[in-house]
């Protein structure tokens, strides 16, 4: 993604939409030059073009389905950003971890590959994959198996054998939705499988779950929140769900 790109959707965050006249102003270039770039975000799925000029892609409402990976990279992107900082910390040097496909996993991936050393790292996302791998002081070990083009990432049975076959010490999850008093929901059944199989052979799971998550549910439950150690969420997350994961001993995280 250009640095372009990222101020564009930086900008829609604050104000949703934007006009091609304020953007010709933000960037200081030619109104050809940018609308390249708003042409290809809209391609990807993260904005949506308008009568003269660009909106942000709206929030999914619809739980049963599962949105395109490139679509949801533009959704919640400060949050994300702050959880994966957050998250940055609990990753040390010499673990084992797993992590999946999500966006807010991508953002820590991004981070982690600059700045952390000694990691093994297991994934069945090749954007997982890819960022680690602009780095050669971790190392990456890729679950094979069907390519879903959706989430960009390996999913059926040989990769679901292949995920049974490590047991890191943690693992990072993303999530559809969360509910504090029962669990993780997802859409996707072959990508939930493999977080399941996962959590089962990891020491810890750590969840990165923004605000929008909590209080949602989707089309099947995945971990039960027995099962969840650690949560690094953002500061809309209500302060109440928080309280009560604290009190069953569950460690978290508020990103500022």
């Amino acid at each position: 993604m250009t640095e372009r790109e990222e101020l564009m959707l930086d900008r829609l965050d604050e104000t949703r939409a934007v006009s091609y006249k304020e953007l010709a102003g933000l960037f200081g270039v030619s109104s050809m030059t940018f609308r390249r770039d708003v042409d290809s975000l809209a391609r990807r799925g993260m904005v949506i073009k308008t009568l003269g000029g660009v909106q942000k892609t709206g929030a999914d409402t619809d739980n049963l389905h599962e949105t395109a990976l490139m679509s949801r990279l533009a959704m919640q992107r400060r949050e994300k950003r702050a959880i994966a900082r957050k998250a940055l910390d609990l990753l040390e040097p010499g673990q084992t971890v797993f992590m999946d496909g999500g966006t807010t996993c991508m953002e820590l991936a991004r981070l982690a590959a600059r700045e952390k050393k000694g990691l093994t790292v297991v994934t069945n996302s090749v954007m997982i994959c890819r960022e680690f791998g602009r780095n050669a002081d971790n190392m990456v070990v890729g679950l094979g198996g069907q390519y879903d083009p959706a989430s960009l990432s390996f999913i059926g049975p040989s990769c679901e054998k292949e995920a049974a076959e490590f047991f890191p010490d943690l693992a990072v999850f993303s999530t559809k939705g969360f509910m504090p008093a029962e669990g993780t929901y997802e859409s996707f059944v072959p990508t939930l499988h493999i977080k399941q199989i996962v959590a089962r052979h990891s020491k810890r799971v750590l969840l990165l779950a923004d605000s929008t998550k909590f209080g949602r549910r989707a089309l099947r439950k995945v971990l039960d929140i027995s099962q969840v150690h650690d949560v690094v969420t953002d500061v809309g997350a209500p302060a109440s769900a928080v309280a009560a994961l604290r009190r069953k001993g569950m460690r978290v995280w508020v990103a500022e």
